[in-house]
């Protein structure tokens, strides 16, 4: 079982358990990556995430089946937002479930390093001073935008 998708409305994360689970798996893992109120020292508002969607929906797609064919047997279902998040709100969920808990969190963390290694989704750090600052997953730099 594989379900991925790039979305607009907020992570529903207990559907995304529901959909892992079954009689079959004794392990269950979920990943949560939420909207932080600090980055770098400076003051977090909110961030805005964009996407190209359909290349990132494809290549979160190619990451769970890697992950289905490298850890046998798990079950898998990953959301990820785009839009404007506030603090404390869910980006990016992934639910993974399997007979056993190695696979199960080994599967978990290798999706997330894949997804922020080759998704195309790039976010905008919006800060309490009135600026934003859009963050490149690939380098430690990131360019300042006027608001």
């Amino acid at each position: 079982m594989i379900r991925t998708a790039i979305v607009s409305d907020a992570i529903d994360v207990p559907a995304l358990i529901r959909e892992v689970t079954s009689e079959a798996t004794g392990a269950t893992t979920l990943f949560l990556g939420t909207v932080r109120d600090v980055n770098d020292g400076r003051d977090v508002t909110g961030i805005e995430y964009t996407a190209y969607a359909g290349m990132a929906s494809d290549e979160l797609q190619r990451i769970a089946v890697e992950a289905q064919t490298q850890f046998d047997g798990v079950r898998v279902a990953v959301e990820h937002r785009i839009g404007t998040l506030g603090l404390s709100d869910v980006s990016v969920a992934i639910a993974v479930a399997h007979a056993r808990r190695t696979q199960a969190m080994d599967a978990s963390r290798f999706i997330i390093e894949e997804l922020k290694r080759r998704v195309p989704i790039w976010k905008c750090e919006h800060y309490a001073d009135g600026e934003r600052q859009w963050i490149d997953p690939t380098a430690s730099r990131a360019s300042v935008v006027a608001s």
